[in-house]
């Protein structure tokens, strides 16, 4: 008897050893896809601007300039923003958001627009990806993303590149 327990635990052991890692392979699959989706963007990578084309980009005297608007926090963009950029609203906030949206409304729906934070790292701002949707709803066809991995002051005032203060 003894021996068909032991003969059986292990038949019955053998068989989850050999479910278990499909079935964690299947677990860490289903969270890599949510954290992937999670991650996900709403812009594609046409949509998107980094520090330095912008820059070139606004101190090209020919070709015409987008329109920048700040969507962080008022604090920050009184203590250093991109020169020419405007302020509307914190775009993570309801009443920031309609600030914007009421900014906006009169806008072209082709004008050139680059938003930007920059408060913290990227993938945590809880600005850009509101006011990104804002504008889109709206319907504006050219709304390009300013990517600051890091943060306004590291990847834009901390490459020496121009910065006005104050509203």
């Amino acid at each position: 008897m003894r021996r068909s327990v032991t003969r059986f635990g292990c038949l019955w052991l053998g068989a989850l050893c050999a479910l278990l890692p499909e079935g964690f392979a299947r677990e860490r699959q289903a969270r890599t896809g949510a954290d992937e989706a999670k991650r996900a963007e709403p812009w594609s990578a046409a949509e998107t601007v980094s520090a330095e084309e912008l820059h070139r980009e606004l101190t090209n005297e020919k070709g015409p300039r987008p329109v920048i608007v700040y969507v962080g926090f008022r604090t920050l963009f009184a203590g250093g923003h991109i020169p020419g950029a405007t302020f509307h609203g914190t775009a993570s906030k309801s009443e920031g958001l309609e600030e914007l949206k009421k900014w906006a409304k009169d806008l072209p729906r082709t004008a050139s627009v680059v938003i930007y934070c920059g408060c913290c790292p990227f993938e945590r701002c809880p600005n850009i990806r509101p006011a990104y949707a804002a504008l889109r709803e709206m319907e504006f066809s050219k709304v390009r993303v300013l990517m600051l991995p890091t943060s306004f002051a590291a990847d834009w005032a901390g490459k020496g590149y121009e910065i006005d203060k104050g509203l």
